[in-house]
């Protein structure tokens, strides 16, 4: 991208910029308004008052050249005084500057000059014209070092606006970094109000976000107590209508029912431990029991446990990575259930991969060998609650938490969780960063 590519860029997405380019933008229109009106203003009273005065002395220079005019004594006045003079008529045809170009251009403003009130132009009786203009070869030849102080000034006065602009809008990154930590779920850090007592604009909106995470936290505190809540009183009453369906007749006519009904029971006792879980790990502080867990033994423990056969890639020489085992045994199990779920029965099983990373990271990826999901609904997949469509609907129950607590444990642990479509079937991604092998 070049360089006016990303000016304008950075003009366009920073309030900043914006603020300073027109403070400059009015501060040149201010000075040059200024500056154009007041030369403009002195430049008509001038004329109006120095006119007679002018007039009077350029006949007295006209009158010290002669008649007819003579170059020696123009060529003294031009010596001595700041002036151009040209001579043109019948006998003398003369200009004290004619080998230079600026002076043509000197010549052409007295032209013009000359044209509205003949004020620089005198003629003889012989018939000799005299134009007189000013010579500002002196001023030329002085060092314009008026410029580049006026450029200092300028560029010193934009950065002391910029320094002040930026200190006024220095609330702004304070609040972007409060909406990016309660958008993280972070509320224990207000947002710092400037001069509480008595804030200005940016202060009210900084109160106002606040006041606004606050009721926030609030309604999810809530939430999560009465869902906690109600888990946990599910419980009981689960276990004791287990108990009691177990303790029914094996009979052939009730043995369809109990079966009905202790599936539905186990299906209820999983969507509730799920919940806790979940409610646990998507707390600020994720409860982790860390300790020193040989993944691949993991692994191999959770494949053993499976009723259906799956592929392995598991590579020898892992370290002892401190990890929750539970919360490990808890993911892999998901990955492998959903891949197992939705894996044909013509198709190869399902694939298992542990791989090093290059900088010392760990990956784990599962993959099955069905028809994928629609691209648009990739993101959702990992959502609580989410059921795909048709092409994925699992037919033995469930409720979408499987690959939500996937990616809470994953997360968890300081990770990442992609989904991608492997074509055929889908690529579930867990990438372990190296704060977390180590």
């Amino acid at each position: 991208m070049r360089w006016h590519r990303r000016a304008r860029h950075a003009l366009s997405h920073s309030l900043r910029l914006r603020l300073m380019a027109l403070f400059v933008l009015l501060a040149l229109a201010m000075a040059a308004i200024f500056i154009g009106g007041m030369q403009y203003a002195l430049s008509i009273g001038w004329r109006d008052a120095a006119r007679p005065l002018v007039s009077d002395y350029v006949d007295k220079l006209a009158a010290d050249i002669g008649t007819p005019p003579r170059v020696e004594r123009a060529q003294a006045l031009v010596d001595r005084l700041p002036l151009r003079i040209q001579i043109s008529g019948p006998v003398v045809n003369w200009a004290s500057h004619p080998q230079r170009p600026e002076a043509q251009a000197h010549l052409r403003d007295a032209e013009r000059w000359r044209a509205q009130d003949r004020l620089l132009e005198r003629s003889t009786a012989d018939g000799h014209r005299i134009l007189f203009s000013l010579s500002v070869t002196a001023w030329e030849d002085r060092p314009r070092f008026i410029g580049w102080v006026t450029l200092a000034l300028l560029l010193l006065l934009t950065a002391t606006a910029y320094r002040r602009v930026r200190r006024m809008l220095r609330p702004l990154d304070d609040i972007r970094a409060g909406a990016l930590r309660f958008g993280a779920g972070d509320f224990g850090q207000p947002i710092p109000v400037r001069h509480a007592h008595k804030p200005d604009e940016l202060g009210e909106l900084a109160a106002t976000i606040n006041t606004m995470a606050a009721d926030i936290q609030q309604m999810l505190d809530a939430k999560r107590s009465l869902l906690l809540a109600i888990s946990h009183e599910l419980r009981s009453p689960l276990t004791r209508a287990r108990l009691n369906t177990e303790l029914l007749p094996e009979t052939e006519e009730l043995q369809a029912s109990r079966d009905a009904l202790l599936r539905d029971l186990a299906l209820m006792r999983d969507l509730v431990t799920d919940l806790l879980e979940s409610e646990r790990l998507s707390a600020r502080h994720a409860a982790l029991h860390l300790e020193a867990v040989d993944l691949n033994a993991l692994a191999f423990e959770v494949v053993q446990s499976l009723e259906k056969p799956v592929q392995q890639d598991l590579p020898t020489g892992l370290p002892m990575l401190p990890l929750d085992p539970a919360r490990m045994r808890l993911l892999l199990r998901n990955l492998l259930d959903n891949a197992l779920r939705h894996t044909p029965a013509d198709a190869p099983p399902p694939l298992l991969a542990i791989a090093p990373e290059g900088d010392g990271g760990i990956e784990i990826s599962v993959r099955d060998f069905g028809a994928g999901v629609p691209p648009e609904q990739l993101p959702q997949l990992a959502q609580a609650f989410y059921r795909p469509d048709a092409a994925r609907t699992r037919e033995d129950g469930g409720v979408g938490l499987g690959l939500y607590l996937c990616k809470l444990v994953a997360l968890a642990h300081g990770g990442r969780f992609e989904i991608a479509n492997a074509q055929p079937g889908l690529l579930i991604t867990v990438t372990l960063p190296p704060a977390a092998a180590n």
